[in-house]
């Protein structure tokens, strides 16, 4: 019987003990003593986020289908056990065996957004393994990162032994063989991680030396041994057909945060919004076909008790099968009393027709992203949405019975004016005017329109169009907030519309950490030191300490953020090749200034790069 690795006592005091505890449905228990492999999978955030996550279920699914590898599961303890294992040096520990982190031969960790960087050093120092990589030998588990945020890897580099750069059904295989085959050998550590270079999407950030200009930017970037490739291209699954996807997902004992079943339906996008990275690096489209969803949908409500199934993408509506496999799951669910959920959807009649037929939608707002308040500032970053698009989804949605939407903008885009920004109360009180318009006074039963406008501040992000724009500075957000909202009180309509922003705290340390380089890393480990933790909870978010870890690193943050970038500047990712060309991202910077729309993919290829896959959409 496995025994648990904090005491009752222990388990008593802590907010929810059931994040700590493992043995959930489906989750995989092995003999130790017949593998060859023990991986552990860690989110860095609570047990409730983590288990949210598709691309760890894929993981923890493939690595379990292999005889000689073990995967577990960890996440960040909250911060009333972190005081705990602190105090009394309880050692990290892996959910399924209750083993100390340290005993594992690989430790994975999802990088999935920038505020959580503060959290892997929590998990390193937790489990007893050195934070800085050049320090571990053999005695500690190889630590590789994945994920997002891996496409700029060099902010954090200097706590991993490896990156995994792109999807992770590839190569992994590869890379188990590669670790059992050199400790086979008596290979030393540092041999292996030279040997695991060569495996296609493999970065290790050891072999690799960077040199800056006086101007702070970087002079080179080069590998220091001649084997290590200079360039590591991202790894793609080819067909989403023949691949990994788990069928019989670990049922979390508690509420997770996406309490559902999730049903990836393709991955890429047509779009080419300029200011979205995911729209970048997950090129080509690819899609999965109608009878592989439905034997997915089928087995995943049979195997699980989730009362929701929820459809994954970055635009559902882009899925060539879509009404079918929505028809599809309409007669499932019903049967079975399953809700549907539907994000990523074009307001359309089809769209709204379905979702009338879908359990418990009339609860929920229509949601719509313009991102900005004028059709001139959409054309800037390539939206493809226009006004009369969005008019068009709310009237029929108020035909429909909706008296709810919600809009989402950003604040601080390039080439933004204070026109702009007053658009975005104009364009809400017009969708009220639309509601006024399209329903009878006496058919609206008492109901009034709701409009809830949201905005977030703009963050240039890697590998995409806008990654050359300075951001503002925190004192031009707040301005831009108070306009909006002064914008929005000027309106006919305004007791209709609710605003609602984020703060720029936050904001403008993700800026710096998503175009970082390897300067940050001091920073990280300050903030850490000084006790910054869970940097993407309000309620734990200390930016004075923030900002002292930067003084006294002597790193000035807004060389990360406002300053202009030259278009021939060498980035700190720029050896990571994603498919996606810097010379056709510099293309679109340049149609970003000159309000220049570029057409969708399935309208005209425009020459990206992705196309050297081979897979995905080809124009003739």
């Amino acid at each position: 019987m496995r025994k648990l690795a904090l005491s009752d006592e222990i388990l008593m005091q802590i907010e929810k003990s059931a994040r700590y505890i493992g043995g959930e449905k489906n989750s995989v228990m092995k003999d130790k003593n017949l593998i060859d492999v023990r991986f552990v999978m860690c989110f860095p955030d609570l047990y409730e986020i983590g288990m949210s996550h598709l691309g760890i279920q894929i993981l923890y699914d493939m690595f379990n289908s292999f005889e000689d590898t073990w995967c577990e599961r960890v996440y960040s303890p909250g911060m009333d056990l972190h005081n705990i294992m602190k105090e009394q040096h309880i050692p990290l520990f892996a959910l399924e065996s209750q083993d100390p982190i340290r005993d594992f031969d690989f430790l994975g960790i999802t990088l999935q957004y920038e505020m959580c960087y503060t959290n892997i050093l929590q998990i390193l120092d937790l489990s007893n393994i050195p934070i800085h990589a050049n320090k571990r030998t053999w005695d500690d588990p190889i630590v590789i990162g994945g994920g997002p945020c891996a496409y700029n890897p060099e902010p954090i580099a200097e706590f991993f032994d490896l990156f995994y750069i792109g999807e992770g059904e590839t190569q992994y295989r590869a890379l188990l063989d590669l670790y059992k085959k050199d400790r086979a050998n008596n290979t030393s550590r540092e041999e292996f991680l030279l040997h695991a270079s060569s495996i296609p999407g493999i970065y290790v950030p050891s072999l690799y030396e960077v040199t800056y200009k006086e101007d702070g930017t970087i002079e080179s970037f080069s590998p220091k041994f001649e084997n290590v490739p200079a360039t590591v291209r991202k790894e793609i699954v080819p067909d989403l057909n023949d691949t990994y996807y788990p069928l019989k997902p670990v049922m979390p004992f508690i509420k997770a945060t996406q309490d559902r079943l999730v049903l990836e339906i393709m991955r890429g996008c047509i779009r080419g919004c300029r200011f979205c990275q995911a729209g970048q690096l997950y090129r080509p489209i690819r899609e999965r076909s109608l009878e592989t969803l439905k034997k997915y949908a089928r087995d995943l409500i049979r195997n699980t008790g989730h009362e929701e199934i929820c459809l994954s993408s970055l635009s559902s509506s882009d899925y060539t099968e879509l009404q079918e496999l929505l028809l599809f799951l309409i007669d499932e669910c019903d049967a079975k009393k399953i809700n549907i959920s539907l994000p990523s959807l074009r307001i359309d009649q089809f769209s709204l027709d379905v979702m009338n037929k879908v359990q418990d939608v009339k609860k929920s707002s229509l949601t719509f992203a313009p991102e900005a308040g004028t059709q001139r500032l959409r054309n800037v970053i390539n939206k493809g949405l226009t006004e009369e698009d969005i008019l068009n989804g709310a009237h029929l949605a108020f035909e429909g019975g909706w008296n709810k939407v919600k809009l989402y903008f950003m604040l601080g885009l390039p080439t933004e004016t204070i026109d702009d920004i007053k658009g975005i109360g104009k364009l809400c009180n017009e969708i009220a005017k639309e509601y006024f318009e399209t329903v009878p006074k006496e058919k609206r039963n008492g109901q009034k329109i709701q409009i809830t406008a949201s905005t977030s501040f703009f963050i240039p992000k890697p590998f995409t169009a806008l990654q050359w724009a300075p951001m503002n500075t925190e004192e031009e957000f707040r301005e831009k907030a108070y306009q909006t909202r002064l914008g929005i009180m000027e309106q006919l309509n305004q007791r209709s519309i609710k605003y609602n922003w984020h703060d720029t705290d936050v904001s403008v340390l993700e800026g710096i950490f998503a175009r970082g380089d390897r300067k940050i890393a001091a920073v990280i480990e300050d903030a850490y030191k000084k006790g910054c933790i869970f940097d993407a909870w309000n309620e734990t978010f200390q930016y004075d300490l923030w900002k002292q870890a930067f003084e006294d690193c002597n790193i000035s943050m807004a060389f990360y953020t406002t300053r202009h970038r030259a278009d021939d500047e060498v980035f700190p990712w720029d050896f990571i090749d994603i498919g996606v060309s810097k010379k056709f991202l510099l293309r679109e910077w340049h149609n970003a200034l000159a309000e220049k729309v570029s057409a969708n993919c399935r309208k005209q290829c425009q020459g990206c790069g992705a196309a050297g896959y081979g897979v995905g959409l080809y124009c003739p």
